[in-house]
């Protein structure tokens, strides 16, 4: 599935809660309905992006794992 992202995040070397804070700062400066690619090292991150989502409404639409490295896509609510 491809899935055009508006904005892409990098957030590679960072550790929790700096994934989580970066996009959430991402997030906001998007319109409803844009999405944001975030490219994690953490894999806390896997954790922390779905209770993100969850928790603010937010849409995960993907998330992929390769080589130590996550990917997620976020639809903003």
């Amino acid at each position: 599935m491809n899935i055009e992202t508006t904005t892409i995040l990098d957030a590679r070397g960072l550790n929790c809660p700096l994934p989580i804070l970066k996009t959430k700062k991402a997030l906001n400066s998007l319109e409803s309905g844009d999405t944001l690619q975030l490219i994690s090292s953490d894999p806390g991150s896997v954790k922390d992006i779905d209770a993100f989502c969850k928790q603010t409404g937010n849409e995960l639409l993907q998330n992929s794992a390769e080589s130590g490295e996550f990917t997620f896509i976020i639809r903003k609510s």
